[in-house]
């Protein structure tokens, strides 16, 4: 049995390295058909996990600012920061003072040419210091700010005391309107590697048939010899294979 297997398999090797070579043209166009087919879905797989990548560094970017009160009590405020920071959709606290937040905000204005604004400061500073609290998922952003709102421990340290869920800011309808597009993207992008599957299958499957169509009147005098159908598939799916590996081989080396 074992012996006869070896045969079957030699036998359907050399018949397809034989059809190779006499229909080099045939295999040739499947070696292109599967080349072109994987070389697009790989560029495609490429360019959604950039996508992907990028969709990710800008969900990462989502923060949640707590601010406080001037006259807030230090140790009040410690307090509240490593009671958040222990909360299992926390990834980070971190305290930015006054003078800081100062910094930046100036820092933006002249990166925007708007320095006038810098000067209408007079040297105050109405900027509150505040938390900023970045979460180990940007999706649990609403509920985290909800409940920092919520909390009488923020509210005692609050900038605005009467009002203290106006003092918890993520920027909502932008950070909305970003989930709601990245999602878009990374359904997109899976339909679309998934229609170029689709597209690719079709395609070898066509070019597998018209190479079985073009045997047909072998394939018939070998079927009216006895041939069993395992034996005359033998060489195609061999043929198959080694178009395939081809093609395979090509596209990754590209």
């Amino acid at each position: 049995m074992a012996t006869m297997g070896l045969s079957n398999f030699g036998y359907s090797l050399r018949e397809a390295g034989s059809h190779f070579r006499r229909n080099w043209s045939t295999a040739l166009g499947a070696i292109v058909t599967i080349f072109l087919s994987l070389f697009i879905i790989g560029l495609f797989i490429l360019g959604s996990a950039l996508i992907e990548n990028m969709v990710g560094s800008v969900e990462n970017r989502v923060t949640i600012q707590a601010f406080l009160s001037d006259d807030a009590d230090q140790s009040a405020v410690t307090a509240f920061q490593q009671e958040v920071q222990s909360w299992d959709t926390v990834e980070s606290v971190t305290y930015k003072s006054k003078d800081q937040a100062l910094e930046e905000y100036r820092t933006t204005m002249s990166y925007r040419n708007a320095s006038d604004a810098v000067s209408a400061l007079d040297g105050q500073n109405p900027i509150p210091a505040s938390l900023v609290i970045k979460l180990k998922d940007p999706k649990d952003v609403q509920d985290v700010a909800q409940r920092i709102a919520s909390s009488s421990s923020f509210a005692a340290i609050a900038d605005n005391k009467s009002n203290p869920s106006g003092d918890v800011q993520y920027g909502r309808e932008t950070v909305e309107r970003l989930f709601s597009v990245t999602a878009y993207i990374r359904i997109g992008a899976i339909g679309l590697v998934g229609l170029l599957v689709f597209v690719a299958f079709v395609f070898i499957n066509n070019t597998i048939r018209l190479a079985i169509n073009a045997r047909r009147r072998e394939i018939a005098i070998m079927r009216l010899v006895g041939a069993s159908n395992g034996f005359i598939r033998g060489p195609f799916l061999m043929e198959g294979v080694l178009e395939a590996l081809i093609g395979a081989l090509l596209a990754i080396a590209v």
